[in-house]
């Protein structure tokens, strides 16, 4: 049998997956531990894959060390399961009063930075930027070849970065 990784998967997948069950991984666990396995044969094949060598039983072993693994790292440290409820009162999605100070300040040195532009590029970048104009559309709204629409817009990315703290 060859090792075609693709026709490997289609045919022990299933088998590999049912194997890793039995060991008493959930089924979340088990299907990951598959792909592994695979992922790991794809990555790095054993050297005699081209003699006579058993790809089934490779993957198996190959799932099998994975399984071990994983019931070490499980040993080790331990999991707790969270309901979401509980998960959103740890996590706060806003943002720190330092981050808000920050950013607040990076906003006011973009907008010096891009009041300090001429004109024309200013306008070429906020149209790209902001806009979602293309290059050539840029081009032709200001009349311009691409490579210098292009160019300008370059130029205005090259001030910003200088003159920027978080960019």
């Amino acid at each position: 049998m060859s090792w075609d990784l693709q026709q490997l998967f289609v045919r022990y997948a299933r088998d590999i997956n049912r194997f890793l069950r039995k060991r008493g991984h959930s089924p979340e666990t088990a299907e990951d531990l598959t792909q592994d396995t695979f992922v790991r044969v794809l990555a790095a094949p054993p050297p005699e894959a081209g003699l006579n060598h058993n790809p089934r039983a490779y993957l198996y072993q190959v799932s099998r060390n994975l399984s071990i693994n994983h019931h070490r790292r499980d040993a080790i440290v331990s999991f707790t399961d969270l309901p979401a409820e509980d998960a959103a009162q740890i996590a706060d999605p806003a943002p720190s009063p330092e981050r808000i100070v920050y950013s607040r300040q990076c906003l006011a040195q973009t907008q010096q930075a891009l009041a300090e532009l001429p004109e024309r590029t200013r306008l070429a970048f906020e149209m790209h930027r902001i806009g979602d104009c293309t290059i050539a559309e840029v081009a032709r709204e200001l009349g311009l070849s691409n490579a210098r629409a292009w160019g300008l817009i370059h130029e205005a990315y090259r001030h910003l970065l200088a003159r920027v703290d978080d960019l």
